[in-house]
């Protein structure tokens, strides 16, 4: 069974990235065959006007994710743009998709008013979808791992699939979502963890910027002075403890923050040590493929070698039944 999935190089990944999606890919590559890719156009669809630093920005993910445990001899991984094939099926792909789907689609309004700052009314910004369902269907996989806020997505690539196999014969499975375990993370301020908030902590971060970045994480509004008692449930730091620290130290913690047994100070640092314990493994291998300059490139160039085989052969079936 194929599984495809993709992610944006638009910067250092940060701990929900970990947690909401590469997670699951390292689970996902035990049990079936992954195709895992670096959507380096689809980074353009919002950054066009700066792309400086996309070459680092992929080098640096790649290393995230193999950091994080993808396996490059377990999945696929490659480079998008590498592959001129998904170029050729979002052409083809957009031939046959209505306007109306494409101006439908939830996320392309909360963008369009979410960075209302950058142009992007572009044809790339609303044709996105598609070129998205041309990186899905490429690969004909069964499923795809997606959180509740894709399924519009995958929905609008089941539709794109079922017009083509209408109009010219069927070719592509119709993909169903793979629902998948996702953990949020709340920011340091105790808002969604973005980026634009500035309230990230990052994957690749050593043990002085996890300490740096928990120490100033908010705690329970109510806990004003020391002695005052506590809810952990309206605290960040206790998100952070229920991921990152052992399920045993958890009721001395809900207990010590209720009765004011326990200051935010010396929670926070229970969490800091929990926190470097987990991601120290992470952080050691990623020390180490920094150190080797070209294995990104070589993981990319063998990645996009073997999609290459599979999409070559997905296009000439699609050719064929275009007439093309």
């Amino acid at each position: 069974m194929a599984i495809v999935s993709g992610m944006r190089p638009t910067g250092p990944l940060q701990l929900g990235n970990f947690l909401g999606a590469l997670d699951n890919w390292v689970k996902l590559q035990h049990e079936d065959k992954c195709y895992f890719f670096v959507a380096d156009w689809h980074a353009l669809t919002t950054g066009y006007e700066d792309t400086e630093k996309m070459k680092e920005n992929i080098r640096l993910m790649v290393i995230d994710w193999l950091s994080a445990g993808i396996d490059p001899e377990k999945s696929v991984v490659f480079r998008q743009s590498d592959l001129k094939e998904h170029a050729e099926l979002h052409l083809l792909l957009s031939m046959i998709t209505p306007l109306s789907w494409l101006e439908r689609c939830p996320t392309y309004k909360d963008q369009l008013q979410q960075l209302s700052d950058r142009n992007i009314t572009t044809y790339g910004f609303l044709g996105y979808p598609c070129l998205m369902a041309a990186d899905i269907l490429m690969y004909k996989p069964e499923f795809v791992p997606v959180g509740e806020d894709q399924l519009p997505h995958l929905e609008l690539t089941r539709e794109i699939a079922r017009r083509f196999n209408f109009l010219y014969g069927p070719v592509f499975p119709e993909p169903q979502a793979k629902m998948t375990k996702v953990t949020l993370l709340p920011g340091l301020d105790g808002r969604k963890m973005s980026k634009s908030y500035g309230n990230t902590i990052s994957m690749s971060g050593d043990p002085d910027e996890i300490r740096e970045k928990v120490a100033v994480m908010i705690t329970d509004p109510a806990r004003a002075r020391r002695k005052d008692p506590g809810d952990p449930e309206k605290c960040t730091v206790f998100t952070f403890h229920k991921i990152f620290s052992p399920p045993e130290a958890l009721p001395p913690i809900v207990e010590g923050c209720k009765t004011a047994g326990i200051g935010c100070v010396d929670c926070k640092k229970q969490l800091m040590e929990n926190m470097i314990a987990k991601m120290d493994p992470i952080y050691r291998r990623r020390q180490s493929f920094l150190a080797q300059p070209s294995l990104v490139d070589d993981i990319l160039a063998k990645g996009a070698e073997e999609a290459r085989e599979v999409a070559q052969r997905t296009m000439s079936q699609v050719r064929e039944a275009m007439k093309l």
